[in-house]
């Protein structure tokens, strides 16, 4: 080791590192100005201009659309970079290469050689760099220097003013927009999709999800005043059929050159679909399929063989993602209204609870009713927590607002995420236990499902999976408990890891 943390063992150098990086203004503390990153950008050879970039926004779906672009890229043989945030346990997670997470000591390594340059910037600008910005720079300067053929990036919040906006993306995919930082980014859906609409860039291609009515206007105002190519779902591309399949759903796809069959993707719900839809829209439009689309041509497929493979390949963690079986443990990072009503959609389409058990932990600036009014039809019992961010809302209050629809007897308070866990499976335990006999549960009826926060996820990952195996993302099993297809799912084959 050498540097700042010469002398010093590697777990210990990666721990400083990542104290440092916390320490800076945290990613909420929003300065809307893209000059200190790209001040920084340029004293390291504008790294964002290294390669061409896959930029990604929106309001829920981005990481899962990021991970399966990277997948897809991955297959046809390029290298690829991924920057996605927050990250589930390290932040090593949100910086990728070729799929896996950036090492220990080329995560210490590129900081080294990236802090004298965020001192000067520091020193130039009135509000320093911040948390965020100092890790897209490592991002951008990790991918110049590996050097990948591709970068995914996945903005931070919004679009406009978010630090990776310094790169010019050749795709901007936007996943859908709906009311989410309302604080920072407006109150209206048509305000939101404006700010997001900056990382769409003259000469790109456009992929756009469905979207609501009035985000799609914006988005396509932007794309005609900047000259972009707009692909469109349920237009140009989209999901022509799914159907349920032990550990996920099969997938028939049209895409931007052509139609591809027979494809399993081993996540869940109807907003995966849409991902992998527009994941794939993102890869044909990089390899230059849209103009001929556009044009009236008939592009060639991809070989759908590779596709296939890529798909089934995906992993999401703390997408839906079973991390115990007795009983049956999924956890979630939804984290908005949009993301609870997409998360609450999936289980019910996929699992046969008959008891589910919920354990929620949300950050305290956010508009908490609409969630729990999602989750309410489908959870019976609600054990509400704190998670380990000091953004975490009190328990007392989570409590009163969730009684306001669960009602006093259904709501549950327990003061640490573990405790709460602890409660949840106790309660799928007893209820399975009271319905046993031949006409009762079954085991695999009862679950516990823990969601609110990317951080509440990550943080029972770290309590529930085997010692590592939190860090080693995509490793834990995407299979569920009974689905309605009648099949118990096998565990999926294990992952390379990935960022969440």
């Amino acid at each position: 080791m050498t540097g700042y943390y010469a002398g010093s063992d590697l777990h210990t150098s990666l721990a400083e590192v990542e104290r440092e990086i916390a320490d800076r203004r945290p990613e909420h503390a929003i300065d809307p100005t893209l000059d200190r990153i790209a001040d920084l950008a340029h004293l390291l050879g504008d790294p964002q201009r290294a390669c061409p970039v896959i930029h990604i926004t929106g309001t829920n779906g981005k990481t899962s659309t990021a991970r399966m672009i990277d997948a897809l890229l991955r297959a046809r043989g390029l290298r690829t970079g991924l920057f996605t945030s927050p990250h589930l346990s390290s932040m090593r997670e949100r910086i990728s290469l070729d799929g896996q997470p950036l090492d220990a000591q080329r995560f210490v390594e590129l900081y080294e050689e990236i802090v004298p340059y965020v001192a000067v910037v520091d020193g130039r600008h009135e509000v320093p760099i911040s948390f965020f910005e100092l890790l897209t720079a490592m991002a951008f300067a990790a991918f110049a220097d590996a050097p990948v053929d591709v970068a995914i990036v996945e903005v931070g919040m919004g679009g406009t003013w978010d630090s990776t906006n310094i790169a010019d993306g050749t795709v901007a995919v936007v996943t859908p927009i709906s009311l989410d930082h309302t604080r920072y980014l407006g109150s209206t859906v048509e305000d939101i999709a404006e700010d997001k609409s900056g990382i769409i860039k003259p000469g790109a291609v456009a992929v756009l999800a469905q979207q609501p009515v009035p985000a799609a206007e914006v988005l396509l105002r932007r794309a005609a005043e900047v000259g972009a190519t707009v692909a469109r779902e349920g237009l140009e591309f989209g999901v022509l059929e799914r159907d349920l399949a032990v550990g996920g759903q099969r997938l028939e796809l049209r895409g931007l050159r052509g139609d591809y069959h027979e494809i399993f993707l081993p996540l869940f719900g109807a907003h995966q679909a849409g991902n992998a839809a527009c994941a794939l829209a993102a890869v044909e439009a990089f390899a230059g399929a849209a103009d001929d689309n556009v044009a009236g041509a008939a592009p060639i497929p991809f070989d759908e063989t590779w596709v296939r493979d890529a798909f089934a390949s995906v992993t999401s963690p703390g997408r839906l993602e079973v991390v115990r079986r007795s009983p049956v443990i999924i956890v979630d990072a939804a984290h908005n209204p949009a993301g609870m009503a997409a998360a609450m959609e999936a289980v019910t389409e996929t699992f046969t609870f008959t008891r589910l058990v919920g354990v929620l932990a949300v950050a305290a600036d956010k508009d908490v009713p609409p969630m729990l009014d999602q989750l309410e039809p489908v959870v019976s019992d609600l054990i509400v927590t704190r998670n380990s961010s000091p953004r975490s809302m009190e328990v007392a209050k989570l409590a009163d607002l969730s009684e306001a629809v669960f009602g006093p007897d259904r709501v549950h308070s327990a003061p640490r995420l573990d405790q709460a866990i602890e409660e949840a499976v106790t309660l799928a335990d007893e209820a399975e236990a009271a319905g046993g006999g031949s006409e009762g549960m079954m085991p695999g009826t009862a679950g516990v499902l823990i969601v609110g926060s990317v951080i509440t996820a990550g943080d029972a990952r770290v309590l529930l999976l085997p010692t590592g195996q939190a860090d080693e993302l995509g490793q834990s099993s995407q299979g569920g408990a009974s689905t309605r297809a009648g099949r118990e799912p096998a565990d999926s084959e294990p992952e390379e890891p990935d960022t969440p």
